[in-house]
């Protein structure tokens, strides 16, 4: 069974805004905090942003504090990124996870490319 199908990337320009979207299955999802998380070519793979149960507490790496605001809806089962001022080093594959991360459920991410 498909527990994280991410979705939402592109090819965009530096300075420009995407939004990824995650659907979850529930039993992933229901009453877990959520992550972002990205793996750049030749790098391991990162934390950006997390958001717990209730969207009360956010959490974001340096590198994108400011830009990227998580959001999730719980009816929905599903978690976004919302990401403004793309710069290229964003350049990566976009995941969500639990957070902290369950190792074998990691979907197939989404490919996010920021040109100069």
């Amino acid at each position: 069974q498909v527990q994280l199908v991410e979705s939402g990337g592109g090819l965009v320009q530096d300075g420009g805004s995407l939004r990824l979207s995650c659907l979850a299955s529930r039993r992933t999802f229901s009453g877990r905090p959520m992550g972002w998380f990205r793996q750049a070519p030749g790098k391991e793979r990162e934390f950006i942003a997390g958001i717990n149960w209730d969207s009360t507490v956010e959490d974001y790496a340096d590198s994108v504090k400011g830009r990227f605001t998580i959001a999730r809806d719980n009816a929905e089962n599903r978690v976004y990124l919302q990401m403004n001022s793309l710069k290229p080093e964003d350049t990566a594959v976009y995941y969500c996870n639990t957070n902290p991360p369950q190792r074998d459920i990691w979907g197939r991410g989404t490919q996010v490319s920021v040109s100069s």
